[in-house]
């Protein structure tokens, strides 16, 4: 967005689950950014299992203080608004750089 989102202020994430033997992703209702209905978190009409592994992700999310956007499984953020965080402007490079302290 031209005026950010909560991804470049720190405070969001895109996530969801693996099994951690295979490194395989779980069933989840879709793909990464699909904006169907079938990725909103009302939605039901859901194999058992999908509805289990999405219900795991958000509650697990949520015990630890994000917050779920209720129009994506995946999204998550730590707080209400955005702007109340500095807008980031970096590369992955400069990102890289950071995290190994270069």
């Amino acid at each position: 967005p031209a005026k950010g989102s909560g991804h470049n202020r720190g405070i969001a994430v895109d996530v969801t689950l693996i099994e951690i033997s295979s490194g395989q992703e779980l069933a989840m209702p879709t793909r990464f950014d699909d904006f169907t209905e079938k990725a909103h978190h009302s939605y039901t009409n859901l194999p058992e299992d999908v509805l289990r592994n999405r219900g795991i992700l958000k509650t697990t999310m949520e015990k630890n203080g994000f917050q779920a956007l209720s129009t994506e499984w995946w999204h998550y953020s730590l707080a209400d608004t955005a702007t109340d965080y500095e807008l980031l402007d970096l590369s992955f490079n400069q990102l890289k750089k950071l995290e190994s302290g270069q």
